[in-house]
């Protein structure tokens, strides 16, 4: 469905797309459960992903969340842009606490390590992200914050 790929761009620039996230996870959720975990909002949309799946730092309970991920070199780099807001998405802050997870990708569970990126390094994947996802430079130019960005690698 990459056809779809430059439509989905153009919408996830659309400054004011974040006031709709709650319904935009609902429809992403709806479509999971009706294709019991094969399909997601971003498979539809022909970006690359994984579904991040790390225990929550208080509840310690598994939290999943579906993210748009970046393959480098056998390797997986996710941001937490949270579409330029305020504040980093709560699964950012439970990976920092927990440092391993794992990630459904390509009908598989793969356990990984995640490393945040800083620096030349972060500079540099950002690049490479950007590559895939232009709007990334969008939601930087929206909030104050460095959005951080992770490597992911299998343990």
């Amino acid at each position: 469905m990459r056809f779809l790929t430059p439509i989905a761009v153009w919408l996830g620039g659309l400054s004011w797309l974040p006031r709709f996230l709650p319904q935009i996870v609902a429809i992403d959720r709806l479509i999971q459960r009706l294709s019991r975990g094969r399909l997601t909002l971003l498979d539809i949309a022909g970006l690359p992903n994984v579904t991040l799946t790390v225990r929550g730092r208080k509840s310690g309970l598994p939290r999943t969340t579906p993210l748009l991920a970046v393959p480098y070199q056998g390797r997986w780099l996710i941001a937490g842009s949270n579409f330029g807001g305020e504040k980093a998405p709560v699964w950012v802050v439970n990976l920092r606490a927990a440092e391993e997870a794992e990630i459904g990708v390509d009908g598989r569970t793969v356990p990984v390590t995640a490393r945040e990126l800083s620096g030349d390094e972060r500079a540099r994947m950002w690049q490479v992200m950007l590559r895939t996802w232009p709007n990334y430079a969008k939601y930087e130019e929206r909030t104050a914050r460095t959005i951080p960005v992770f490597l992911l690698a299998e343990r």
